[in-house]
């Protein structure tokens, strides 16, 4: 029976998520924050109409550092999620993994108290948690602050096994974590990608063998493939069942290694990360990192030594980016955005697809890939401007 608080989406091409080629002339009927069916656009039931010339499952961004002009790390807080959560919509993502820097000693654990309030009040946009370090390796810090990096003691794994009552996506260097830590930490739930790492082959053969689910930022402080060191980067491809995220800004990553990566990994491995930091949705602002000043010049955020610090990037662009510097084919750019990073947390039953039963978060995008809405969870937070 049709219920008139139905929100029908009417999209010219859906991309569902798993379909190669996009779905003409159907309707989307969401219903109780859940997909309800989807049905020809002929049959549509009663309800308020939204027409967008793409719809795509709602994008997942499991690395974003801030929004809006805060900071995650400089203040861990409630406000600070909704304002990154708001700002990450302006570019289509439905969901963020608010991403916890290296702090000293355990200051990440106000982020998974933070966290954990926000998912018990279901705070739209928040899915979780992403934790990357303290656990790293002091020769690949990256704009962390070395002084903080250290090992993982048991107390950290005592509070990190406590979880947040969601995703919790823990970054490391495999070669710094204790024998059995990892495989401690999955066995609790955990997501545990390597990153900021020096890892041999065999460190990552090991980690794997325990747990490891994948790789933050794919290319970027790890260890590079050799002619008899395959470092991280081998490893993550030679390893079918490893996920990784990568950010495809121009900048990051040489346009020749997102073609390499998307041949090797395929689309259903490979995750769109923003990195994205104070900047995304407010442009002019500058923001410290470890005590230095990062400012955003043609779209590159830098320290005054010129040391990259995050990416000046929303989702909907790294779509862009991955179709026409990594020659993506829509639906596999669109994927790489929704599916597969819901599928490298464990909730490729619940997210990553629009199909009956499903959480009902949509993206909703012009021909140019630009987003024009975001639905999460059933809702509008923002409004758009997909037509009614």
């Amino acid at each position: 029976m049709a219920d008139e608080t139905d929100l029908i989406v009417l999209p010219e091409a859906l991309f569902d998520g798993e379909a190669e080629q996009p779905r003409a002339e159907r309707a989307v009927v969401i219903r109780h924050g859940h997909i309800h069916d989807v049905t020809a656009a002929a049959h549509a039931p009663p309800g308020r109409v939204l027409r967008a010339p793409v719809a795509a499952p709602g994008f997942i961004d499991l690395q974003i550092n801030g929004g809006g002009g805060v900071m995650f790390n400089d203040a861990p807080t409630r406000e600070t999620l909704r304002r990154m959560a708001r700002a990450a919509r302006r570019g289509g993502t439905a969901h963020i993994l608010p991403t916890f820097i290296t702090a000293p000693g355990t200051g990440y654990l106000a982020a998974m108290r933070t966290v954990r309030e926000a998912l018990t009040q279901a705070e739209p946009g928040t899915l979780g948690l992403h934790l990357e370090g303290p656990f790293l390796s002091p020769a690949r810090p990256g704009i962390h602050p070395p002084d903080a990096v250290r090992k993982l003691a048991p107390g950290d794994l005592d509070a990190l096994c406590e979880g947040v009552g969601g995703p919790l996506l823990l970054t490391l260097a495999p070669e710094e974590a204790p024998p059995g830590a990892i495989a401690r930490l999955t066995k609790a739930g955990l997501t545990v990608f390597a990153g900021h790492s020096e890892a041999d082959h065999a460190a990552m053969s090991r980690a794997a063998e325990e747990g490891l689910g994948g790789a933050t930022h794919l290319f970027n402080a790890m260890s590079q493939i050799m002619g008899r060191a395959p470092g991280v980067v081998g490893a993550v491809f030679g390893n079918a069942r490893l996920f990784a995220g990568i950010i495809a800004d121009d900048i990051h990553v040489h346009p020749a290694n997102l073609r390499l990566a998307l041949q090797v990994m395929t689309e259903r491995r490979l995750c769109l990360v923003t990195d994205a930091m104070a900047t995304l949705d407010a442009p002019e602002a500058s923001f410290t990192v470890n005590g230095k000043t990062i400012r955003q010049q043609d779209g590159r955020l830098a320290d005054a030594e010129g040391r990259l610090a995050g990416a000046h990037l929303a989702m909907d662009e790294a779509v862009r980016n991955m179709c026409h510097l990594g020659g993506a084919r829509r639906a596999q750019a669109l994927r790489m955005a929704s599916t597969t990073p819901a599928e490298a947390l464990g909730l490729g039953a619940e997210l990553g697809r629009i199909a009956p039963g499903y959480r009902a978060s949509v993206t909703l995008l012009g021909d140019d890939l630009h987003a024009l809405g975001t639905i999460v969870d059933g809702q509008l937070p923002d409004g758009g401007r997909a037509s009614g």
